[in-house]
């Protein structure tokens, strides 16, 4: 053994307790530099804070005072927080689900078997209108053993059809009713969500009801509803309307599956809970750990036994995030939601393939898929660890005010008479709606960036092609994704670029020395670009002159002015004037109008871009300006 000498080092010496007082004035002093001179204090804390949907608010600094004080309890014993079963995930993992939508029985059987060969635990088979045809079950399911892998059905209207096919597929291969495993799939208002049909809830209720009495005689491993969040996710829902909705959900449900003889401990052990894991990892954990807090209060009031009332839950990596432009991004997407899911407690992840808003996932992005919890589980070690985020104060406090909030909106959905009434007289769809208008707005003033779409886009990128995926269930709640506003204005785009061999350009006059016009001429170009706007940029643009000669020379219609402010105040307005002479219809300038704004707009300047502001409507009116059909 290798004795160090003693230089008088002490590891475990007393560092100087520092204090928030002292972190808040560093913060002013670089507020100052900022120019922002009149916050002190807790306003110089308040003025880095984050705000989320549901009123939330994170802040950039999170001590013990913090927290939130609450007993958290332990993993696998009420209230579930910390996760639902002593043993977290297990050293082995997540259960790796992966989904399947191929309406052909040949090729999606490929997929199954590949899936299960390479690292997928499970399956999750879409079947009826929207995916693989009842009827074909049997050959999709060639080769596989159903007493190891699981079998989890979405099936829409078609719901007790599948049902009853797979149980009996189990009875043909027989497969022990004891080792079965997976979910039917029920979810009678889920459907009513997705479709709008309120007239068939009763009818779908009673048959969700026999098959949970069948699974719980013959198949005590296979579970018969899911109770689906993903319709109100898909809606524009915030983390905690998809909660609140959940959790009505799932009470109707016990009140249903009591009403048909179950206990409530049996009832609970028929449901499932499906949730969107998108790239806010945080806020994944807390919306993880924050449902299952909320289900085990549920389960306690409505009488179920303490080891009851952990809540199952199945996380999917959010369709709302995934973009069509540029998709290669949505593998870090799913992979950070992945994370979140995983570090949240999860009992079963589906990482949706990154072509997936494309149409039919292919094998490569199937391979990503599934290897994408197989890095985590098996080289990052994720599932070792039992609640890896319990303790920190920032994912506590944010839990628990996820928490408060959803606890709110379920108890709003119960006044007004329970789910299946909110979803009836157009409450939900209604706040939905609200939570998802709000949201809008941020991505369109880029408040909520999308890489590849609303940032750094790319238009020279050769399109991602697939075979169409089938139509899912429609009528109902609306599906939205973050990108449909940039996705418009650049589907226009390739419009006028097939109908002309040109996309639409705009002209960039760059005043000045480089130093001068790097930055917003950067900031110009990834704006214009967001809407399929090609930027021509002339470097040697120094003055009004060679403004007016560049502009001629680029073809475009359309200018827009990049430089530093000191350099506006010098040029901006000869400038101005001769993009107007040059027979430029709209100028803009790139940065915010100060006091020169009312002389620049009488020399020609008829608006400002500038970080914030709406650029979806930017974009849009200057492809209206252009012709762009």
């Amino acid at each position: 053994m290798t004795v160090l000498p003693d230089d008088g080092l002490s590891l475990a010496a007393d560092f100087p307790e520092a204090t928030r007082e002292q972190w808040q004035r560093l913060v002013e002093g670089v507020l100052r530099k900022a120019g922002k001179d009149d916050v002190s204090g807790t306003a110089a804390e308040d003025a880095l804070a984050t705000r989320l949907q549901d009123a939330l608010v994170t802040g950039p600094l999170y001590a013990a005072e913090d927290g939130t004080g609450a007993d958290p309890g332990f993993p696998g014993f009420p209230p579930y927080l910390r996760g639902g079963r002593p043993d977290g995930t297990t050293a082995a993992g997540w259960d790796v689900r992966q989904r399947h939508v191929d309406p052909d029985p040949e090729r999606a059987n490929a997929a199954v078997l590949a899936d299960l060969e390479n690292g997928a635990t499970s399956l999750w088979l879409v079947t009826g209108a929207a995916g693989l045809a009842v009827a074909d079950l049997p050959r999709a399911l060639d080769g596989v053993y159903l007493d190891l892998a699981p079998v989890v059905l979405e099936a829409g209207e078609e719901f007790e059809a599948a049902a009853e096919a797979l149980l009996a597929l189990y009875g043909e291969r027989e497969v022990p009713g004891s080792a079965a495993l997976g979910n039917l799939g029920a979810d009678p208002l889920g459907l009513a969500a997705r479709t709008g049909r309120h007239d068939r809830i009763a009818e779908h209720s009673r048959t969700a009801g026999r098959l949970a009495q069948r699974c719980l005689d013959a198949y005590p491993g296979v579970r018969a509803l899911t109770v689906d969040a993903m319709p109100y996710h898909e809606a524009g829902g915030s983390p905690a309307q998809e909660l609140g909705c959940s959790l009505a959900t799932g009470v109707a449900y016990l009140r249903l599956l009591t009403q048909a003889g179950l206990s409530v401990d049996a009832a609970c052990g028929q449901l499932e809970f499906r949730y969107a894991a998108d790239a806010d990892q945080f806020l994944t954990i807390a919306k993880l750990r924050a449902a299952r807090r909320l289900w085990s209060r549920v389960a306690e009031v409505s009488g179920a036994a303490p080891g009851s009332g952990a809540q199952r839950q199945h996380a999917v990596t959010s369709p709302v995030m995934m973009t069509r432009r540029d998709p290669w991004v949505n593998m870090l997407r799913t992979t950070v939601a992945c994370l979140g899911a995983g570090v949240g407690g999860a009992d079963a992840v589906t990482v949706l393939p990154f072509d997936e808003a494309i149409g039919l996932p292919d094998a490569f992005a199937r391979r990503i898929a599934r290897n994408t919890s197989s890095i985590l589980v098996e080289e990052s070690h994720l599932s070792r660890v039992i609640d890896p985020a319990g303790g920190s104060w920032y994912v506590e406090r944010l839990t628990d005010e996820l928490a408060r909030a959803a606890w709110a909106w379920f108890q709003e959905i119960e006044r007004a008479g329970g789910q299946e009434s909110a979803l009836r007289t157009g409450l939900v769809a209604e706040r939905l709606e609200s939570a998802w208008r709000e949201r809008s707005g941020r991505l369109a003033r880029r408040r909520e960036p999308i890489t590849g779409v609303s940032e750094f886009p790319l238009l020279a990128e050769q399109p991602v092609v697939r075979e169409p995926a089938p139509t899912g269930p429609a009528g109902g709640l609306p599906r939205v994704r973050r990108d449909e506003a940039f996705e418009a204005l650049r589907a226009r785009s390739d419009a006028h670029l097939a109908a002309t061999g040109q996309r639409p350009a705009i002209f960039l006059a760059a005043l000045g020395p480089a130093a001068a016009h790097t930055t917003r001429v950067t900031f110009a170009s990834n704006l214009f670009q967001a809407g399929g706007i090609q930027p021509v940029h002339d470097p040697v643009t120094v003055d009004a002159a060679s403004a007016a000669e560049a502009f001629a020379r680029s073809g475009a219609r359309v200018a827009c002015l990049c430089s530093s402010d000191a350099l506006y105040a010098q040029e901006a307005e000869a400038v101005a004037g001769a993009l107007r002479s040059a027979g430029a219809q709209r100028v803009f300038l790139a940065g915010r109008p100060g006091e020169l704004q009312g002389a620049l707009e009488r020399a020609g300047v008829d608006e400002f871009v500038f970080a914030g502001g709406d650029a979806a409507a930017v974009l849009s009116a200057v492809l209206d300006q252009l012709g762009v059909a």
